[in-house]
């Protein structure tokens, strides 16, 4: 028997019983299309998209132990490093048709691909060709946000997302930072670069709520959930 229920009380986020184990899910907002080859399952005339940690660091922070996640239905979100889609899509599930995802990716291939596969079937997608390292150039097009999330492979990681809260980030909004330790420093112990940006964003008035280690969906990672 399939059983689908609530995870965690989060908004939005589900946790569907399959043979013997407990799988991550959300409601599609675009029925039938896939955007990484996960699996759909429908329920009662609904149907979920399994959500596969190992392919997304938002689905690994939530099993391992995320206690708050501000990305809620309807809530505009700013996302940075959008890819090939496979977080965003799940985060569009999320907001729903109220809520609005500005997707900023660099690489005009990738974006080609994020287009085909994702924005097309969703009207709460706004795909924006653009460097994040420098916010101003996309400031037409993006509102204030609610929450920015953060997952570029970038050594000043946390410099470039807290320009991008000075521009478009609201009054007691949330950010969401994956840090990828490879990626800044491969020399250096992972747990010492984890501090470092943790650090950059407390200099530049964030509050650390909590810090997430995401192996082993995700090795020499954390995500950082921070206010300001």
């Amino acid at each position: 028997m399939v059983k689908v229920e609530g995870f965690k009380g989060f908004n939005r986020v589900y946790q569907i019983a399959l043979g013997g184990e407990r799988r991550l899910a959300t409601i599609n907002l675009a029925p039938t299309v896939q955007v990484y080859g996960e699996r759909l399952v429908k329920i009662e005339g609904v149907e979920y998209r399994l959500w596969d940690p190992y392919r997304s660091k938002l689905g690994a922070a939530l099993l391992k132990g995320l206690k708050r996640l501000p990305i809620s239905e309807g809530v505009k979100v700013l996302y940075l490093g959008a890819g090939s889609g496979t977080t965003v899509s799940h985060v569009s599930d999320i907001i729903g048709e109220r809520g609005l995802v500005y997707a900023v990716e660099f690489s005009p291939r990738v974006m080609r691909e994020f287009i085909k596969k994702v924005s097309s079937f969703r009207r709460n997608v706004m795909p924006i060709l653009a460097d994040a390292r420098f916010p101003g150039s996309y400031l037409p097009y993006v509102d204030e946000v609610d929450v920015i999330y953060c997952d570029i492979a970038q050594p000043d990681q946390a410099r470039i997302l807290s320009d991008n809260a000075d521009f478009y980030l609201k009054k007691g909004g949330s950010i969401m930072l994956a840090v990828k330790a490879r990626s800044i420093d491969v020399s250096r112990k992972p747990v010492e670069i984890f501090r470092e940006e943790a650090k950059v964003l407390q200099s530049r008035g964030f509050k650390i709520e909590s810090t997430i280690k995401l192996e082993p969906f995700d090795k020499d990672h954390v995500m950082i959930l921070s206010t300001r």
